[in-house]
């Protein structure tokens, strides 16, 4: 079967291919008759007519593709900031590549993917990592949109981030208001801006109690290593009294590994040890108890991120505020045992 084109359009609407092109490239008002532009709609739509986008590409010099960079495809978080991005994209007859940075930690310089991305895309999204890791990528010609980094580092053209330190900071005092008072940060041994800002956000949290007491370890973003990275923390000390009875973790991840840690060393969770994720993904609610965490609106971090790459594309600018994130209380924090 021959595919419709746009003659075939303007044919059985009765107008010529200019207007079936304004019309249907939703450039009509003010130029076509709103009865009009309802003709060609329904002439499209019975001839069941889709647009040529690569060629109007060709035409136009746009590819109407945008390139999502993320450091790794494991992660539930950055599959869900794909699904966002996504949904605003097809609604504007765009599509969205995604890239995981091959780079060691996935936040290092990433390589071009095509022969020359700025000959292949119309925009770069990247999330979670730095500017200058995209050099490459975007060279100094190709948009380029940030999610969930350092706005003051420069070199974007939008940035969109989310209340990640207050995010952090409603956790630790979750944490001092139960009456912890000895803390342990179980922090992501990524060199990267969103988990300085946990770093910090935890420390001055904390500072906010007279009488606390902070100690931070490093794992890296796996089960096991933040297991080994907990048990060595927790056996520094060889009195019950002196050992933290609460930790703070970067992300979910991290939190699991410091449950088993726990288990291990046969300590309760959470009448010994109170552990908090972050990020909310399927497995704060798949181990036990279930994780209390910081539930991250992914979804829009990703639909925020296209919005504002069409944005600059269309030459507006883009200026939001950080996208709210909430605390879920479950069962995996408590009060302190008596003994500490």
């Amino acid at each position: 079967m021959t595919r419709p084109t746009s003659r075939d359009v303007a044919r059985a609407a009765g107008v010529s291919q200019a207007t079936v092109s304004l019309v249907l490239g939703d450039k009509w008002t003010g130029r076509v008759s709103p009865r009009t532009a309802d003709l060609v709609r329904s002439a499209a739509a019975e001839l069941g007519y889709r647009p040529n986008l690569a060629a109007r590409g060709l035409r136009l010099g746009t590819t109407r593709t945008a390139l999502l960079v993320v450091p790794a495809l494991t992660n539930e978080f950055f599959a869900r900031v794909y699904t966002g991005a996504a949904r605003v994209a097809a609604a504007h007859d765009f599509g969205v590549v995604l890239y995981p940075n091959p780079s060691p930690g996935g936040i290092g310089p990433a390589r071009d993917p095509f022969a020359s991305a700025r000959t292949a895309l119309d925009g770069v999204i990247a999330s979670s990592m730095a500017v200058d890791a995209l050099e490459t990528i975007k060279g100094a010609d190709l948009p380029l949109v940030m999610l969930d980094s350092d706005p003051a580092a420069g070199g974007a053209a939008a940035y969109v981030n989310l209340a990640i330190a207050d995010g952090i900071r409603r956790t630790t005092r979750h944490l001092v208001g139960l009456g912890h008072r000895h803390v342990l940060h179980l922090a992501a041994d990524v060199d990267t801006w969103t988990f300085h800002v946990r770093a910090l956000a935890v420390a001055e949290a904390l500072a906010e109690t007279p009488g606390t007491r902070l100690a931070r370890t490093r794992a890296a973003l796996t089960v096991d290593a933040a297991r080994a990275a907990t048990e060595a923390a927790l056996t520094r000390h060889s009195a019950a009294s002196d050992r933290p009875t609460a930790i703070v973790c970067d992300d979910d991840i991290l939190a699991a590994g410091a449950c088993k840690a726990a288990r291990r060393l046969g300590l309760r969770v959470p009448d010994d040890l109170s552990v908090t994720g972050f990020d909310d993904l399927a497995l704060a609610t798949a181990v036990e108890p279930e994780l209390t965490t910081v539930a991250l609106p992914a979804e829009q971090v990703g639909e925020h991120g296209m919005n504002a790459l069409l944005a600059v594309l269309d030459g507006r600018s883009w200026d939001a505020p950080e996208l709210p994130v909430d605390l879920v209380v479950r069962g995996s924090t408590a009060a302190p045992p008596r003994t500490a």
